[in-house]
């Protein structure tokens, strides 16, 4: 059997961002009305060790179906070595016969897909208004957040906060993360950071948040304030109540309850939940990432380079 292998430069060539948010919100729609399996992914954290690895399979079914995993470790500290934190693969295999089909860079379907998925909720549930942009961490995820939200709002200012002090092109740096978000209509939050870099004394009303950095229990990049205040979204359910620290630890707290979580994005997306009901409402989007956002972005690079006979085959 051959097996089609992309590279880094190959994925982000053939996912352009404004691509990718259409078919997130394609991917995210479907999801909610079952067209899609995404169990819950498999993550092992060694004991004495502060990097992890996370399995992310999921299937569609039906006349074109397909199975997809993503293989993953995080390593925080990669930043400083300037490499991606995300290091692995994204395999696809067919959905007939189970055979391997591509092989690709896990890193940057993993950068390009949870910013468009941002874009997605942006677009969703920011004011139209919006103008001012703040962006905290300036890793990959800064990066691909502000290319993202250029993509779906036309921001006049952008400002950027990273406990590392860099910055990003085209943005105002920041001395402070309070700083960056006073004035903002619209923040991302793409840190590494296990404690709160954003406190609900700082925000503005109708604000819109992506709140997206954490992604373990442990860790999480908003105060308890802010997630009593805001009307919650999330990817899946199921994620965010396993997974999310921005949420458990609000939980744990006693200040808020199970049933604070509005909806799924999908679920605005079908039209069966509301979005934003006010221009004064704080929105937070709380991302964790799905396995079935990593088969939609992964098919449409496949199909792509096919097309093009990109990448290298090889022989299993």
């Amino acid at each position: 059997m051959t097996v089609r292998v992309l590279d880094e430069h190959d994925v982000r060539r053939l996912l352009p961002m404004p691509e990718c948010i259409d078919l997130m919100a394609d991917v995210l729609a479907g999801l909610a009305r079952d067209e899609l399996y995404n169990p819950l992914r498999f993550v092992v954290r060694p004991p004495s060790d502060p990097s992890l690895m996370g399995l992310m399979p999921a299937h569609r079914s039906g006349d074109s179906s397909l199975w997809s995993l993503k293989a993953l470790t995080i390593f925080s500290g990669n930043s400083a070595r300037g490499l991606d934190s995300h290091q692995g693969f994204v395999a696809l295999f067919d959905g007939d016969t189970g055979a391997p089909r591509a092989l690709m860079n896990a890193g940057a379907v993993t950068a390009v897909r949870t910013a468009a998925v941002s874009g997605v909720a942006t677009r969703l549930l920011a004011r139209e208004d919006a103008k001012t942009l703040a962006i905290l961490g300036t890793g990959t995820q800064g990066r691909s957040h502000l290319e993202a939200m250029h993509a779906v709002r036309n921001f006049e200012r952008v400002l950027v906060w990273s406990a590392s002090g860099r910055s990003l092109d085209g943005a105002e740096s920041a001395a402070t993360a309070e700083e960056a978000v006073r004035d903002a209509d619209v923040i991302c939050t793409v840190t590494s950071s296990a404690e709160p870099v954003v406190e609900h004394g700082w925000l503005k009303p109708g604000v819109h948040i992506n709140a997206v950095g954490s992604s373990i229990p442990s860790a999480r990049e908003l105060d308890s304030a802010t997630m009593v205040a805001a009307s919650l979204f999330v990817d899946r359910r199921e994620s965010t109540v396993n997974e999310s620290g921005d949420y458990l630890v609000p939980l744990r707290e006693g200040a808020i309850d199970e049933s604070h979580i509005r909806a799924e994005l999908g679920d605005v997306l079908i039209g069966s939940a509301d979005g934003r009901r006010d221009a004064e409402e704080l929105t937070v989007f709380k991302s964790l990432g799905l396995a079935v956002e990593d088969l939609a972005a992964a098919e449409h690079v496949l199909a792509r380079a096919e097309a093009e006979n990109a990448g290298s085959l090889v022989s299993l």
